[in-house]
């Protein structure tokens, strides 16, 4: 198949996607879609849930291709952010399909109910807490701990400093454990100057 498209940039090409133009998105898929899947493999690691990841992002791509901003960011940092929240998703629901399972195969049915229940309301309680985040902080958590990325490489993913990733995370990580404290549990704060007895 010729690829009558290639002499284009990356960004052209996803505004032409976004006039529904197939051709473009081909042409993106074959430039982006080695890459997609190593991404989405390292991620998920598994053979068929990476595949069903990049075919997602791709999807998601197609459908949002007008709401691409280029004086963002790159074109490829964005296909590879559909592509990694794609994969994370999938990592979301096999944990809760396998959860799920575990629950079921336990003996005693009164207490895997239980478990059960508790294990949902945690997962909700994290899942609320995470929404209640700025995106860029919420993004930054998800990538690294669903996702597996250490901060350099967010840095680099996100295009961001370092210093900024950093930043974010601690910021995202101290609220959401504010987010999360228990109700009634109150904690000692020490501060300098301070006597704890």
């Amino acid at each position: 198949m010729s690829r009558e498209l290639a002499h284009l940039s990356d960004e052209a090409l996803v505004l032409l996607a976004a006039r529904s133009e197939q051709s473009a998105l081909a042409e993106l898929y074959d430039r982006y879609g080695r890459p997609a899947y190593g991404l989405a493999l390292r991620v998920l690691r598994d053979d068929t849930l990476a595949e069903d990841a990049v075919q997602e992002a791709f999807m998601s791509l197609w459908r949002t291709a007008p709401r691409f901003v280029p004086e963002r960011g790159k074109a490829s940092t964005w296909i590879l952010t559909l592509v990694h929240r794609k994969a994370v998703d999938i990592v979301r629901r096999e944990q809760v399909r396998r959860t799920d399972a575990l629950v079921q195969d336990a003996g005693d049915q009164a207490n895997a109910a239980d478990e059960e229940a508790w294990l949902r309301l945690q997962r909700e309680r994290v899942q609320n807490a995470l929404r209640q985040l700025p995106d860029q902080q919420r993004e930054a958590i998800e990538l690294a701990y669903y996702g597996g990325f250490t901060q350099s490489e967010l840095a680099e993913r996100l295009g961001q400093p370092l210093g900024t990733i950093k930043s974010r995370m601690f910021a995202g990580l101290a609220r959401l454990r504010e987010l999360l404290e228990e109700p009634g549990i109150e904690r000692t704060r020490w501060a300098p100057g301070t006597s704890t007895s």
